[in-house]
């Protein structure tokens, strides 16, 4: 429903935008040329005018009604949410006693925690190698 909706929108606005181009400019020429070119033999330029501004209107009117239906249509279809529903499975809560971050994390990664409180932190035995310095071009 809503994709053929939204095709007679298509159809609609293309027209719409036809019929804009093709009326007659106040000042200046337009795409209507001004009264002369080849739509100046169609009708007389008060007929044309009326014609025109007629099917401007029809036009905005079936533009205003199928955009006003495909707003209802998406608003209809978008269930309301909560932002606190479906928030995903709720981690159970630490005992009090947990000790520290640092101390929790060590032990998710497998490594045993430091049983003394003033215990630097470990180092591994092999340090990184250190990144190579970025060469800077030079001017000659």
């Amino acid at each position: 429903m809503q994709t053929v909706l939204i095709s007679i929108h298509l159809i609609v606005v293309l027209g719409l935008i036809a019929v804009v181009l093709l009326q007659r400019s106040e000042g200046g020429l337009g795409l209507g040329g001004g009264g002369s070119g080849g739509v100046a033999g169609f009708m007389t330029g008060r007929g044309q005018a009326n014609a025109l501004t007629r099917a401007t209107a029809i036009l905005a009117a079936l533009f205003f009604t199928t955009s006003m239906a495909l707003a209802i249509l998406s608003h209809r279809s978008a269930a309301p949410r909560s932002i606190l529903e479906g928030t995903g499975t709720s981690q159970p809560a630490t005992p009090p006693n947990a000790g520290n971050l640092l101390d929790t994390l060590r032990g998710q990664s497998g490594a045993q925690p430091s049983t003394q409180p003033g215990t630097p932190a470990q180092v591994p035995e092999t340090a990184p190698a250190q990144p190579a310095v970025p060469q800077a071009p030079q001017s000659r």
